[in-house]
């Protein structure tokens, strides 16, 4: 009997993952800039055949100069915006899907439905949504707002959002074009759907100005751990991204995930959970224990105090090898990465020090530093026991980080017959194996054709 096979996507952000990644000397250091740099990544992924490829992103520089000093040294200040980025990669690959993360909080529902439709149009249906909320007054000061939406209403917002934007991608049935010349009948009226819609944050009529997606719909993404961040999940999307560092608290995130589909019409294989993951590799430990120590030299104290600040404020003040203090949870900007940090520290004993360090590799995604095997051995474990369906893997450096990977880690991943030897379908939505979402419309209208019959 074949095993069951893991998914692998690719997040390429900054060119590596690891906050002291540009100081490297095979990094280039303004990579994040660069197309080049990223088609070599794309197309070395694709070769691979992973699943997809990752942009996040921030609708502006989400730093603080705190402590003073440490802006300057962040590599955090420029990069692509990620659309425009993929609609250049999608004609130069062929299979790989292309994930892309857009804010609810600052876009309009009927933006992000046209620019996914058409990047699923131009890639031939492997665009994928990642759905997020702004959370930093930064990003609100490029918006015309001195402060950023409370929580309840980001998410309150983000809801209603998803619910348009997957209507509109439903106001085409997939024949509705006839594009017949001799009648000069250009669509069939009956399969073009107008939404109406009217709620508490968005008015929008429709119709989508673009047509069905070859996949059904582009893919949906979510990342966040929150309550309604989960019902987000649940209700609509096909994948969640995870950021977790122990197997217990994966494999509750997994589970509460995974048992709210069903109160949606869902089954639990309708959503793949895919974990962060970061594989320091070497042929040897030895050899990869010496990349994570050239790693680790390379974060600036000032910048590793200011990747705590969101989370614990100023630190500045403490001997950094000195305990964690307990954030003030009221008060600070990220939550849930907050307690994530501080429990991390508490049960590994880390120093302020030890602890920038730690999440300076790949912020708060699993850091696994060994061998092929070993990197290996930790994915099947995860995946065996609950807690990932699959990996988005976050390179420390790029493009070593996924060459790396792919020389050494891939290879004995298929003789295990974990992962493909070749892609499944030319969509995103076919190589995941995943369900191609019915138009809202379809059981109206199939009632509709019964009648006129």
């Amino acid at each position: 009997m074949s095993k069951k096979q893991m998914k692998l996507g690719l997040s390429m952000r900054y060119m590596g993952y690891h906050v002291g990644s540009w100081r490297h000397p095979d990094v280039p250091a303004d990579g994040a800039s660069l197309f080049q740099s990223f088609l070599e990544v794309a197309q070395t992924a694709e070769r691979a055949k992973f699943d997809m490829l990752f942009l996040a992103d921030g609708i502006g520089v989400r730093l603080d100069d705190k402590p003073k000093g440490s802006m300057c040294r962040s590599r955090h200040n420029v990069e692509l915006e990620p659309l425009t980025l993929l609609s250049a990669l999608a004609p130069l690959t062929r299979n790989i899907g292309l994930v892309a993360t857009a804010s609810t909080t600052y876009n309009e529902p009927y933006h992000i439905a046209r620019k996914y439709g058409s990047l699923d149009q131009i890639s031939g249906g492997r665009a994928a949504w990642n759905v997020v909320t702004s959370w930093s007054d930064q990003e609100a000061w490029n918006f015309s707002m001195s402060k950023q939406l409370d929580y309840d209403t980001r998410y309150e917002r983000a809801h209603e959002f998803v619910e348009v934007v997957t209507g509109l991608w439903d106001s085409w049935d997939e024949d509705a074009f006839l594009l017949d010349k001799e009648s000069g009948v250009f669509y069939d009226e009956k399969k073009m759907h107008v939404l109406d819609h009217v709620g508490k944050h968005f008015s929008v009529r429709g119709p989508l100005s673009v047509r069905r997606s070859p996949q059904g719909r582009p893919i949906l993404v979510q990342a966040g751990v929150s309550e309604p961040g989960q019902q987000i999940a649940a209700e609509y999307c096909d994948i969640v991204f995870m950021a977790k560092n122990d197997l217990k608290s994966a494999q509750d995130y997994y589970s509460s995930v995974k048992d709210r589909l069903e109160h949606f019409g869902r089954k639990k294989s309708d959503l793949l959970m895919m974990l962060g993951l970061t594989p320091i590799v070497g042929r040897t430990r030895e050899e990869a224990q010496e990349k994570y120590e050239q790693l680790e030299a390379l974060i600036d104290p000032i910048v590793g105090l200011s990747m705590l600040y969101r989370s614990f404020g100023d630190l500045s003040h403490l001997p950094m090898d000195g305990p964690v203090p307990k954030p003030d949870l009221d008060k600070v900007g990220l939550k849930s990465s907050a307690q994530m940090y501080y429990d991390l520290a508490q049960k590994q004993g880390l120093t302020i020090r030890q602890l920038y360090k730690k999440i300076g590799m790949a912020q708060e995604h699993k850091t696994v530093v060994g061998t092929a095997a070993d990197v290996v051995d930790e994915m099947e474990s995860w995946f065996e026991q609950g807690a990932a369906d699959g990996f988005n893997i976050t390179p420390s450096l790029l493009p070593h980080g996924i060459n790396d990977f792919v020389e050494l880690v891939l290879p004995k991943l298929r003789r295990r017959g974990r992962f493909r030897d070749e892609y499944e379908g030319r969509t995103l939505r076919e190589n995941l194996g995943l369900p191609v979402p019915a138009s809202r419309y379809a059981t109206t209208a199939s009632a509709d054709r019964r009648l006129a019959s």
